[in-house]
């Protein structure tokens, strides 16, 4: 399963807050939720002005959809699309950042820092939790964003 599996998020959703595009997603087993490792692209349709110059992160309805996503489906940061960007626009629908057309996403360096090792050690529990070790998976992950995760972040006795 190479290909990436696309969702619509249509704006009537994100209005309401609702996530049942993620309905088919969310119950699957664990085993298949990891399997979609960096394969998830949610496309949010939210209608805006040819003269809005906002990204979609910069918009109070797509951040607080995004919030409430993130919320009840912990594990969407490991298993969204990194190479186009998704994975960074959902982090920064999350925490403080700035955007510039020639820099792109530039986030608050102390609020990444946090939200790194706040998702790595919830990431980590709930994958064994269900019996599975990801820590490669993790590390991928954040290596996206500029993190490169030494093993000696991981707590000794949790290996």
């Amino acid at each position: 399963m190479n290909e990436t599996t696309s969702l619509e998020i249509p704006a009537i959703q994100i209005e309401k807050l609702d996530l049942s595009s993620l309905e088919s997603i969310w119950n699957l087993p664990v085993a298949d939720l990891l399997k979609l490792e960096a394969k998830l692209c949610l496309n949010l349709k939210w209608p805006t002005r040819e003269d809005d110059p906002r990204e979609l992160s910069e918009i109070p309805e797509c951040r607080l959809w995004s919030l409430r996503a993130d919320a009840l489906c912990p594990w969407l940061p490991l298993i969204l699309e990194r190479s186009s960007g998704q994975l960074s626009r959902h982090i920064a629908m999350l925490i403080p950042h700035s955007f510039s057309k020639t820099e792109g996403i530039k986030f608050n360096d102390d609020a990444l820092s946090l939200w790194v090792s706040h998702r790595l050690f919830l990431l980590d529990h709930w994958s064994q939790m269900h019996g599975y070790l990801i820590r490669p998976n993790l590390s991928r992950m954040v290596e996206v964003i500029g993190y490169e995760l030494d093993q000696s972040f991981w707590p000794a006795d949790n290996q």
